[in-house]
């Protein structure tokens, strides 16, 4: 049989370090062989960011608005040893927070389960996906520190007049820290309606939780937005679905979670969002076994793995020494980005591809064959588990899809 052809090719983005390596021998192991690959490329490995001064990473997101679907490498967000290492000419920022704000997307993260890796949580039979809004709180705060005898306010202006003056605190007793920090309302809608849309597309139930008995204007702005785009844009869809929106307060939220079997969308603010996925991720396994997916309210999809560059099996590559390499995440990217292109292309050849591709990682994990990592979480009566490197392991992958 020839090779499974694409209509309307889908955005790759390469990256950097151990992922960067993964990502060609995916390509040539487990998709080459079986479709006639179509993508617009675009390198973010770190150095092709500074040569273009971070142009790059801007022009694939707008090559992802255009076509619909990306898939993403994982890169390095330099730090001041990074730029120093890679002799950059400045400290660029996070590939991943550009691309958001260019989509104004909303990240959903979820745990791929294998039979053998048991929960941290035994009730969890059925993955969590973690919806995380990308945008402000306090990773764009501002914050300072208040000596004994400073007041802190809090002052809304227009025109240069001041319309209100709100006292955060008195510092006359002692010092302390102040911060200040902000959402729009445009950015919770997309994220609400992002969340709705996504649980839709997969049909599950989605949560929503903030804190709104304490942060009575703040977070009931965010209670009160969701509810209405809920309202007037998706009852009729949800109940035609047969799933449900589910509103709570984040304390109540987390019991309820740890009491559940899971298999919900848990919409959560930024910082929530940040903390819960992780815990997620480390309940069901690690990151390297955790999908991201990046979606904008008007239907733009990037996929990408949730951990980052393995910075220190890159080292050891480098020496000519063995890794083993979790590559799972990474090979769930691609073929979230091929599905989703088969579906919005009605390419049935390509979804089919996906879901085979997909079964033929978790069977070969699950008859014995995996990474490093992953061998100290499994226990399957009957299976011996073999330790791969990073290569053989992707060609276990490979013998295991000629069968699937």
């Amino acid at each position: 049989m020839g090779k499974i052809l694409m209509t309307t090719p889908l955005v790759e983005m390469d990256g950097d370090e151990m992922t960067r390596i993964l990502w060609k021998d995916i390509k040539e192991l487990l998709i080459l062989p079986y479709v006639e690959l179509k993508t617009e490329y675009y390198d973010l490995g770190l150095k092709h960011r500074d040569e273009t001064d971070d142009k790059v990473t801007a022009d694939a997101a707008y090559a992802c608005k255009k076509y619909g679907v990306g898939v993403k490498c994982a890169t390095i967000t330099p730090n001041a040893q990074r730029v120093e290492e890679y002799g950059l000419k400045k400290m660029w920022k996070s590939p991943n927070g550009t691309i958001r704000a260019i989509l104004d997307g909303t990240v959903f993260r979820s745990p791929i389960t294998v039979d053998g890796i048991t929960p941290v949580i035994p009730a969890w039979t059925k993955p969590i996906t973690i919806a995380r809004h990308a945008y402000g709180d306090v990773y764009r705060d501002v914050e300072c520190y208040a000596e004994k005898g400073d007041k802190a306010e809090l002052v809304i202006s227009r025109n240069g007049e001041d319309k209100k003056r709100i006292e955060v605190f008195d510092y006359s007793d002692g010092g302390g820290v102040v911060l200040g920090m902000h959402n729009t309302d445009e950015s919770i809608k997309s994220f609400a309606k992002s969340c709705f849309n996504y649980a839709l597309d997969v049909k599950k139930d989605l949560w929503f939780a903030t804190k709104d008995t304490i942060s009575k204007t703040y977070d009931h702005r965010f209670k009160d937005i969701f509810a209405k785009i809920f309202e007037d844009d998706y009852v009729e869809k949800f109940e035609r679905a047969g799933i449900e929106y589910f509103y709570t307060l984040i304390d109540d939220a987390v019991a309820r979670v740890v009491r559940s079997n899971g298999g919900m969308i848990w919409a959560c603010k930024n910082y929530d969002g940040d903390v819960m996925s992780d815990m997620v991720a480390t309940a069901f396994g690690s990151l390297a076994m955790m999908t991201s997916v990046l979606v904008s309210p008007d239907g733009v999809y990037e996929f990408e793995a949730a951990h980052g560059t393995v910075t220190r099996h890159y080292y050891r590559y480098l020496k000519g020494e063995d890794t083993s390499t979790n590559s799972v995440a990474t090979i769930f990217a691609w073929t979230g980005a091929l599905r989703k292109r088969g579906e919005i292309d009605d390419n049935l050849s390509l979804v089919g591809f996906a879901d085979r591709l997909e079964r033929a990682v978790i069977r070969t994990i699950e008859n014995g064959y995996m990474t490093k990592d992953l061998a100290a979480m499994f226990k399957k009566e009957g299976v011996t588990v073999k330790v791969q490197n990073s290569r053989g392991f992707l060609e276990k992958i490979a013998e295991t899809l000629k069968t699937v």
